[in-house]
This record gives C-alpha cells, structure tokens and sequence, in this order.
C-alpha cells in the first residue's frame, strides 16, 4: 500500500493505493483490501478554518452542531438522507464550528459545504 495526497478540481485528499502486479493481483506486499483507508478531506492544520463538504447529493434530515460549539474529530455534526438511507456527516477533525451553511430540509450536492471548522 502507498500513502498519497491528490488534488482534484481544487480539493485535496489523502489516499491508500493498493499496489497490483500484472495480472491485476495484489502485489504480494499489499495489505489486504480490509486494511485500506477511505478516501477522505486532507485535515487542516490546528487552528485553520476547514470546511465539511457534502461526500453524496440529498437532502438534510438533522442538524446536531450549533454554531460555537466544540466538536471531537469523529462527532456526528448533522444527517444526509440520499436514497432513502441517512447518513452521518462527523467532524473530520476536532475543531470550533464557525458556521452551518445548511439547514434542514435543504437540498445538497455533492461537494457541497455543509460546516466549516476552526
């Protein structure tokens, strides 16, 4: 497995690659596919404003975070319903939330901000 960092239309993510031989195998060294890492929003350094941005097309169902309030990186800040399935958006990182640009019952696109962080 490799570590990278990409940048598409001006997003950054980091990523885990899994390496393949010739026949489209993992390569004996690889991890097993149970081991790779989703591909997620590169953190922000402490104290920079990060935004949250939508990762599906939906609707917002609920907002848990309040402006102010301080978040643990992994804590649930509000829920996306897309195809009749609810999904919780977290705080990618521990932070301040500064500002919801959502409210519920707002329709979503995909990369859409939702929270940004500080």
């Amino acid at each position: 497995m490799k570590r990278l960092r990409i940048t598409v239309e001006g997003k950054t993510y980091d990523v885990t690659v899994e390496v393949l031989d010739g026949s489209g195998a993992a390569a004996p060294h690889a991890l097993p596919p149970a081991a790779a890492h989703a591909v997620r929003p590169a953190a922000a350094h402490a104290g920079e404003a990060m935004s949250v941005v939508s990762q599906l097309a939906g609707t917002v169902v609920s907002i848990q975070a309040t402006i102010g309030q301080a978040v643990a990186a992994g804590e649930q800040l509000l829920i996306v319903e897309a195809m009749k399935m609810n999904t919780a958006i977290t705080a990618p990182r521990a932070g301040t939330v500064t500002a919801i640009a959502v409210e519920a019952g707002t329709v979503i696109e995909e990369g859409q901000v939702l929270v940004t962080l500080a």
